[in-house]
């Protein structure tokens, strides 16, 4: 079965260390890999004057010199990675809100997973996920890998996976968790957070024992830790263990807000280096 990934890059340095993410991460996968870069719209509207170009202004001041930067790419592609015959790459040029152009692409393309990079925070006042990433992960349904700028892929060992047990999931939205366990051969450490002496309900109960059902045959390991605050008690996990890449639900981001979208980050250092998979039902 072929993977359809979609890459949105910026051209930035950070973008690229997506894709080399992605293609580390997928070599030995069948892969259409999409690099889609979007003129956005919301760059157009310039001042007041809501001026919009005509459609061969867009063709000459946007869409060309796109054209041969994403060329730049796909041979940086080709020298840094001698030709996968597992992999074929597409360019796609867009001019477009940048949420509605991955939206469209997704349905099209048939998206499997979305490959993004993200700017760590540089102020206290910033996010720890950058706005564009941080939409993708919240408004467009399909798994994405977010890539934070100093992540350099390596053999997955280690996948954190925090939960509160309170959500029952879809076994098919697991998939790509036992994806990673099957084809990396790693180790899923499921992690919850709780209160001091609290315990679970029937309800979690229940859900974590899906959970031992649909990870039977895999190796796998639960971890409580009593911490008031989520981010913190995932910093000293990542630390303590060596994780090398962190499983999330969508569903679940009300309760994991903290962690990608809370604006005090001078203390956590994994959002700068661990790449988060959000699944989507």
């Amino acid at each position: 079965m072929m993977k359809n990934i979609l890459l949105p890059t910026d051209f930035s340095e950070n973008s690229w260390n997506a894709i080399e993410y992605a293609l580390h991460y997928f070599q030995d996968t069948k892969c259409n890999f999409y690099l889609l870069h979007v003129n956005t719209l919301e760059n157009l509207i310039v001042g007041d004057t809501h001026y919009i170009p005509s459609h061969e202004e867009i063709e000459t001041i946007y869409i060309k010199p796109t054209k041969s930067k994403l060329k730049t790419i796909l041979r940086r592609i080709s020298q840094k990675f001698d030709n996968n015959d597992n992999h074929k790459f597409y360019t796609l040029t867009d001019y477009n809100f940048f949420l509605e152009s991955v939206r469209t692409h997704v349905d099209e393309k048939r998206i499997d997973m979305i490959v993004m990079g993200t700017k760590g925070a540089s102020g206290i006042k910033e996010f720890i996920i950058g706005s564009n990433a941080g939409d993708v992960i919240t408004k467009v349904k399909c798994t994405s890998l977010i890539v934070p700028e100093n992540a350099t892929y390596d053999t997955l060992k280690e996948v954190a996976f925090p939960t509160d047990f309170s959500l029952s999931y879809d076994i098919q939205t697991l998939e790509p968790i036992s994806e990673i366990l099957s084809k990396k051969n790693a180790i899923l450490r499921i992690l919850h957070i709780i209160k001091k002496d609290e315990s679970l309900n029937s309800d979690q109960e229940r859900n974590k024992d899906l959970l031992e059902d649909f990870f039977e045959g895999f190796e796998y390991s639960f971890h409580y830790l009593t911490n008031k605050k989520i981010e913190d008690a995932i910093q000293c996990f990542v630390e303590s263990r060596d994780i090398d890449i962190i499983v999330m639900v969508a569903k679940n981001l009300n309760y994991f807000q903290h962690l990608l979208f809370h604006s005090r980050v001078e203390k956590i250092s994994y959002h700068t280096d661990i790449p988060f998979l959000v699944l989507h039902e």
